[in-house]
């Protein structure tokens, strides 16, 4: 008898931990706070929860699982399933996407945005490149194009970018190199504080991370056309946990995807509509650079810093130049459609 209740019991106690393994869960490593820039993070837990009855539940961390630059590391690491990160944070990890960082490659909107992410991020060379950090590229974080936010008087001319101090990454940040600018790295947490002590004169974000990081509320005057490019930031898994799920579990979140990314576009585009109220409520002033600077602008930095970044690319046997060509193409396409 107590043979069979011992047996029963650890039967028991077997199909609780069955059950309790077959609940999959998560951690997700993001930062800052819960803002536009994470939404479609947010909807594809809701959705991946929902479709899968609560049996697959993603735990969103802002910054609690690690720092926002360390991001891929822990995902190579399996220390969490999905994080986000930003190319410009460590373009030696992930040259290739760094494409999409290019200044001046002419994107418009954020559905043109998501269209040649999607095209650069579904490249065989770059899927390669991010499996060496055990990450699978899921989705992208499409923002709109950077301006600056700058404090004391306006600056409008190429001239005036002479010796400006400007937190910019990447691209964005050799763009600025080119007018002579001294662009510096500072992470979007640290950028208030950079402004604040005057570490920099002017911040390059989008705009729902002027208003997250508080920028705005240290700035004098935005400008509204300047426009040189974005950042790219994808949403990565780590590749082990990804085929650890079930068929149905990898389902749902494959098809959650489009479905984020929707949302995510518009819930943006409502910010963007209030943009010029946040603008005037703020006290900023809306500054718009002549189209003779703007070309100037772009003949000293688009095409040189293309070349130069096919190049590099190129030297290291690499797809520079056709992943350059793939983003002009996929481009004019969505340009076609829009």
């Amino acid at each position: 008898m107590n043979k069979f209740m011992t047996s029963a019991v650890m039967a028991a106690l077997g199909m609780g931990i069955a059950t309790e393994a077959a609940a999959t869960e998560w951690n997700v490593s993001v930062w800052g706070k819960r803002r536009a820039f994470t939404e479609h993070i947010e909807k594809l837990a809701e959705l991946v929860s929902e479709k899968t009855d609560g049996e697959f539940t993603m735990n969103i961390s802002y910054g609690g699982l690690s720092k926002n630059r360390e991001n891929l590391d822990g995902i190579s690491i399996g220390a969490f399933e999905m994080a986000q990160f930003c190319a410009g944070y460590h373009p030696d990890k992930n040259r290739l996407i760094t494409v999409l960082e290019l200044p001046f490659l002419g994107v418009e909107n954020l559905e043109q945005e998501v269209a040649v992410s999607n095209a650069v991020y579904a490249n065989e060379a770059v899927q390669d490149e991010m499996a060496q950090w055990n990450a699978k590229l899921l989705m992208t974080s499409p923002m709109p194009q950077y301006n600056i936010v700058g404090t004391g008087d306006p600056r409008t001319t190429l001239s005036e970018f002479e010796g400006m101090r400007i937190r910019a990454t990447g691209g964005l940040g050799e763009a600025f190199e080119k007018v002579g600018a001294v662009p510096t790295s500072v992470t979007s947490s640290e950028a208030y504080q950079a402004m604040e002590s005057g570490v920099v004169d002017t911040v390059a974000f989008a705009q729902h991370a002027h208003l997250s990081f508080g920028t705005i509320n240290q700035a004098d005057w935005w400008t509204a056309n300047l426009n040189p490019g974005t950042v790219n930031c994808p949403v990565v898994v780590n590749i082990d946990a990804y085929e650890m799920l079930s068929d149905e579990e990898r389902t749902a979140l494959d098809e959650s995807v489009p479905e984020a990314i929707d949302y995510y576009l518009e819930n943006y585009g409502e910010l963007l509509k209030r943009w010029d109220s946040v603008l005037e409520e703020k006290g900023v002033e809306k500054v718009m650079i002549s189209e003779d600077e703007l070309s100037a602008f772009r003949a000293q930095a688009a095409d040189p810093i293309a070349a130069a970044w096919v190049e590099d690319i190129e030297a290291q046997g690499l797809p520079g130049q056709e992943l350059l060509d793939l983003v002009k193409a996929e481009l004019a396409k969505a340009k076609g459609t829009n």
